[in-house]
């Protein structure tokens, strides 16, 4: 979760705000367009209303900006005020919207009501007169329905087309036609209420997308008001208010009983338990003291914490989730990719078939009108926009939820591949173990117990392997270890330990088989009760045996256990020894594991599971020496007290470090993938069904016009009952 790239850099993504798309064949074109620029490697999304560009170095931002003014749109780039200026645009222009609308509304319904009055055998002695049809019917074409001209105008001169093309041929075809026969008072019928209706149906169905798209970004917005606006920060020994964007790493900063952190630092003094659910979705408090780490927008509860700020502005975990989010969130899922060729295509294929349709009824029936009336519903009843939703809203809804439930996703590819995985590989310690091992036994040999240990810890004190952690406490619980010496030559030796010169001896600390000693009937019982051994030798002569253990995830079972129920095949990876990694993997109820694999051979290992019946692997790991596994996996699922290094190489980061969070993450993945499948069967299906009923002649223009305006309100309706998504791994999950 690292800050955006600087400016300066050379391939950096900047994102823009975009104005003026109405369809999916406004984005697909606007990407082309900026994908056929020099240096520019564009993503546009047409829900969230961005274009993510990649710029080469010396490539300036102005060129983006013109090449999107040039295709009919507008560009600005996404800066901190960016959203809050959307925001009040977004209002503004719904107020106008919505007064056009009602105006629309009132001059449209006296047209469509007297349709009421017209059946029966004198029905069109009711009819308005002509010439006020006109006049209601003048100002719905081309004042209210303007924005429809512009549209198409900006489209055509960019060299694409799109749904302001197809509303505004269609209803000026219907107007037009209507205005000839008044004007010269020919004897045929109008349709004049069916421009009208079509024009107000629309921006009714506009409106209400407007509002629906709205709280698809809803998971964005409540992660930003979470952030305090000011803290209490030390000066001269002295509280002061501040702002907290004002606050630099170094700052100490005081959280009072029921305050929201301010910004991540580490516990300086005073003890609480702090809400974190904000970042992981479960509402159990967490205690917190000196040395631990306190996040921002977390809730402080009864006690006051003094802290030290290390993290400030975008170097936040707060501003890490929400960039992320928001990334996801614009990205592109494969499946997208057929929609943007159906989209680019579209428009000039529904034109195709309704001059096809105004030709062939023409000829066939010799009447002109009949004709015009079936050609206006061909290009009214077609609807990219709900092809173009279809996915981006899902994704949208999908990567919102999962943040609210601790899933932070990096981008709808691995969203989408998530639902597809049939092995799982898993990291043991850390990922199916706590990560905290514990020195359980030692067996002294050749040395005290007492001095064995004090050799072995003055080791260790150079390493950060858990393992090492685990014999420096018991050192330092031990009241007769006096300071462990120093070290000379020492060296590590990657998935066997280390070795050094202690007071003049030479000793090596690390794996029996390293040693020597896998046969020893002591390592083989331990091993067996699943406890990691390590040996101490001076030379080829063991001075004790060190058992560790590293005590399974209380939720490690249950969680491989509904991985398996979908189908997934979980395998254990480890650097154990066979006997240890068979007790922890019957424990957890794997069946199958690789043991004794050294740092470096899990990405191999990985591999090697893809080419086993190139099956499409995950992998789970929290620690440095996971990151290539992470990479070479087809999504790496990093657990959040995972290094940095993890997370930066998974797909997915998992704030919790709790397998059930794997199975919530695919389960996850199915749910909006399953909403993306139901969103693109019914995209398809209404064109599908509705364009050849319009050029048969079944289909009203009036009727054409709403089931369109409607049609993408659905999708996106659909979509957001993705909120209803709850991760079956947290009861406690909270909106």
């Amino acid at each position: 979760m690292n800050a955006p790239a600087d400016a300066a850099t050379p391939g950096r993504v900047v994102e823009f705000a975009i104005g003026g798309m109405t369809c999916a064949a406004c984005s697909a074109r606007l990407e082309k367009v900026l994908n056929r620029q020099p240096g520019l490697r564009a993503n546009v999304n047409l829900a969230a209303e961005r274009a993510r560009v990649r710029l080469d170095d010396g490539i300036g931002e102005e060129a983006v900006i013109a090449a999107v003014a040039k295709a009919g749109f507008t560009a600005s780039r996404v800066d901190a005020g960016t959203r809050e200026r959307e925001k009040a645009a977004k209002r503004q222009a719904y107020r106008n919207e919505s007064r056009r609308f009602w105006i629309a509304l009132a001059l449209s319904l006296p047209l469509v009501g007297q349709m009421l009055f017209m059946f029966g055998e004198h029905g069109h002695q009711n009819e308005l007169p002509r010439w006020l049809q006109l006049l209601l019917a003048t100002p719905v074409q081309f004042w209210i329905g303007w924005r429809f001209y512009d549209g198409a105008w900006k489209a055509l001169r960019g060299g694409g087309a799109n749904m302001d093309v197809l509303v505004a041929l269609g209803t000026s075809m219907a107007w037009g036609f209507s205005a000839v026969v008044t004007l010269f008072t020919l004897d045929q019928h109008v349709y004049f209420e069916g421009g009208a209706a079509v024009i107000t149906l629309v921006l009714l169905g506009k409106l209400l997308e407007a509002r629906a798209k709205a709280r698809t970004a809803e998971a964005i917005e409540a992660l930003i008001r979470l952030q305090p606006k000011t803290a209490r920060v030390e000066r001269a020994g002295q509280w002061v208010e501040m702002a907290v964007d004002s606050l630099m790493p170094g700052d100490v900063f005081l959280v009072r009983p029921g305050e929201s952190v301010p910004v991540d630092g580490e516990v300086l003094d005073g003890r609480s338990s702090v809400d974190e659910a904000m970042l992981t979705g479960e509402s159990m408090p967490v205690g917190k003291g000196p040395g631990d780490r306190v996040f921002a927008a977390t809730a402080n509860a009864q006690g006051a914490l003094r802290c030290r700020a290390t993290g400030v502005g975008e170097e936040t975990l707060l501003a890490g989730i929400i960039r992320l989010v928001g990334e996801a969130q614009g990205s592109k899922a494969p499946v997208q990719r057929l929609v943007d060729r159906v989209a680019g295509i579209f428009v000039p294929l529904v034109c195709v078939i309704a001059l096809a349709t105004l030709l062939g009824w023409w000829w066939l029936g010799g009447n002109f009108a009949t004709a015009l009336v079936n050609a206006v519903a061909v290009l009214v009843i077609a609807c990219p926009c709900a092809l173009g939703l279809a996915t981006p809203t899902a994704i949208m809804v999908g990567t919102g939820q999962g943040a609210r439930a601790g899933i932070l996703v990096r981008n709808a590819e691995a969203l989408e591949r998530a639902e597809k995985i049939s092995v799982l590989a898993v990291d043991k310690t850390g990922t199916l173990t706590r990560g905290l091992p514990m020195l359980t036994e030692v067996i002294a040999r050749d040395a005290g117990r007492d001095e064995a240990l004090a050799l072995a810890a003055a080791l260790e004190r150079r390493s950060e392997h858990p393992l090492a952690r685990a014999i420096i406490a018991a050192a330092g619980d031990a009241a007769a270890v006096a300071e462990p010496a120093a070290v000379d030559e020492f060296s590590a030796v990657p998935g066997h330990g280390v070795e050094g010169v202690v007071a003049g001896r030479r000793l090596r600390l690390g794996s029996p088989d390293w040693l020597g000693l896998a046969a020893d009937p002591a390592v083989v019982a331990l091993q067996q009760a699943g406890k990691t051994v390590l040996g101490l030798a001076e030379g080829e002569r063991p001075l004790a045996l060190f058992a560790v253990a590293d005590a399974l995830r209380p939720t490690s079972a249950a969680a491989v256990a509904r991985l398996r129920q979908r189908g997934v095949r979980v395998v254990m990876l480890t650097g154990d020894n066979a006997a240890t990694a068979a007790a922890i993997a019957a424990e957890a109820g794997i069946d199958e594991f690789r043991a004794g694999i050294l740092p470096g051979g899990k990405a191999a290992a990985v591999a090697g599971l893809k080419e086993e019946g190139r099956a499409l692997v995950g992998m789970v790991g929290d620690g440095i020496n996971d990151a290539p596994a992470l990479a070479a996996a087809d999504v790496g699922f990093a657990v959040g007290a995972g290094s940095d290094a993890a997370i930066e190489a998974a797909d997915l980061t998992l704030m919790r470090s709790d397998l059930l969070a794997v199975a919530d993450a695919i389960d996850l993945s199915a749910a909006t993938l399953g909403k993306i499948r139901q969103n693109l069967f019914w995209a398809f299906i209404y064109n599908i069904i509705g364009i050849p009923l319009a050029a048969l002649g079944l289909l009203n223009p009036v009727v054409a016009g709403g089931a369109m305006a409607l049609s993408s309100v659905s999708v996106v309706g659909n979509s957001l009952r993705l909120k209803r998504w709850r991760p079956a791994g947290q009861a406690n999950f909270k909106e």
